[in-house]
């Protein structure tokens, strides 16, 4: 399923269907694709929205979750949008949090899966080995229980930006930023009602993760997926839209 890119002003981004807005946000190494089963079943009934995170065209100053967010407060303002239901996973989902701490009236619901922001096993100190394809489809498979979901496609795509020098630069600083960037104290100060869809089988957001989450934000639900690891969305998207179908539906009114 190809989606048109739309363009507004300096933003690229993704919208389908019309209704309440449901913004998706991606992470470290997000394509569309990882999204496309969720934009499919969501579209019939929410204004699906996907901004595309400038995750290697920021000043490596500005390369950090900070800087993503603050690029995510700027797209919304431009798209006029509010009352969002805001979605991120991994990085994406800690650049959600940092959006939410600072517009929480702009935020109706929060949906986090396989966030980062508290705590997360990353590339490891190894990462990223140039030119050594066998070890990152290694890397990329560890992201799901199911190694067959890390596709040839998948992995070429996550190669070729790591053996890009500037990029993999970009991405050691984004990942850095996540590992420094810990918000267990704020945590407490979001009040919207929060999802939390976790892989029981993540090993880089492990399930103790989860619970912290589920812990430290007042109106946080859990909702455990078995066999599953940290891309839900893509890895089991019928359970994984069946929780957030339901979800959503608890908030109307």
């Amino acid at each position: 399923m190809e989606y048109e890119i739309k363009h507004l002003g300096k933003f690229k981004f993704v919208e389908e269907g019309e209704g309440e807005p449901l913004v998706l946000l991606h992470g470290l190494f997000g394509a569309l694709s990882n999204f496309k089963d969720l934009i499919e079943y969501f579209k019939k009934s929410y204004q699906v929205i996907i901004p595309m995170l400038p995750l290697y065209d920021l000043t490596l100053l500005d390369t950090s979750v900070s800087g993503l967010a603050k690029h995510v407060t700027k797209f919304i303002e431009a798209r006029g949008l509010k009352n969002i239901h805001l979605l991120g996973n991994s990085l994406g989902g800690h650049v959600g949090l940092v959006y939410c701490l600072k517009h929480q009236e702009m935020v109706k619901t929060l949906i986090l899966t396989g966030s980062s922001g508290l705590f997360e096993n990353g590339m490891g100190e190894t990462y990223p080995k140039r030119n050594d394809y066998e070890f990152m489809r290694k890397k990329v498979e560890l992201t799901f229980y199911d190694p067959k979901i890390a596709t040839k496609e998948l992995v070429d795509e996550v190669y070729n930006i790591v053996n890009n020098r500037l990029k993999a630069l970009k991405i050691i600083a984004l990942a850095k930023s996540a590992i420094r960037h810990n918000l267990g104290e704020e945590l407490r100060e979001i009040t919207v009602p929060t999802c939390l869809i976790w892989g029981k089988n993540d090993t880089i957001t492990p399930p103790m993760v989860a619970e912290e989450f589920r812990s430290l934000i007042p109106n946080a639900e859990l909702h455990w997926i078995d066999k599953c690891g940290h891309a839900p969305m893509m890895e089991v998207p019928d359970e994984f839209n069946q929780i957030l179908a339901g979800f959503l539906e608890r908030q109307k009114g």
